[in-house]
């Protein structure tokens, strides 16, 4: 008879989020995952097959804390509604930036996002949006949620990338250094924010 299972997936996924939260995406291992868990390696073999399944395990441990619930219709119009949405899964995906890349390979396969994009559709749908203008606000908004999140946490660590631009020589690139002057002053949320409003006004123009 087979031994039988002394730890959850849950538990699985725990100790994995842990290693990516402590070291980063490029300490993920199985190696790395079992020492967190205190068993050998041979032995964390018996509940996953490889690195990919942990992912898939990780993944979704993230994901499945995404509030997808349809916010009430007292929240505001529908775009006050979809930015609550978006701000869910910005809040849940922020918390763990470092998990994100691994979201582009496994979040179809995430029960809360599927739940969360059915959300955002049923509210783009009472704003009167077109089938096919739905999937495209869809993809638009999750396109800009993940690119925002990764500008925050993962592209421009410190500022350095602001700083850089800003010390190029102004009269090659009067544009790009006069914006990353400006961009200074600017926050994590007011840029998402205003971001996500030209979006939605783009949408509602559409």
């Amino acid at each position: 008879m087979p031994r039988p299972r002394s730890l959850t997936q849950d538990q699985l996924a725990a100790a994995a989020l842990a290693v990516i939260d402590r070291e980063g995406l490029p300490g993920l291992s199985m190696r790395a995952v079992a020492v967190e868990l205190g068993i050998s390696t041979m032995a964390l073999y018996r509940y996953v097959q490889d690195r990919g399944e942990l992912e898939a395990l990780v993944v979704e441990r993230v994901l499945s804390a995404v509030d997808s619930t349809p916010p009430d219709p007292a929240a505001g119009p529908w775009r006050a509604r979809v930015t609550l949405l978006v701000d869910r899964l910005r809040d849940t995906v922020g918390a763990h930036p470092a998990v994100l890349p691994l979201t582009f390979g496994h979040r179809h396969r995430s029960p809360a996002v599927l739940r969360w994009g059915e959300s955002v559709l049923g509210v783009l749908t009472e704003a009167g949006l077109g089938p096919e203008e739905r999937i495209i606000a869809l993809r638009a908004l999750l396109a800009y949620v993940i690119g925002a999140i990764q500008q925050e946490h993962l592209g421009a660590l410190s500022g350095a990338g602001t700083a850089a631009i800003a010390d190029l020589p102004a009269d090659a690139f009067p544009y790009l250094t006069e914006a990353a002057r400006g961009a200074r002053a600017l926050t994590p949320d007011h840029e998402f924010h205003a971001g996500l409003t030209l979006l939605l006004t783009g949408l509602a123009r559409g």
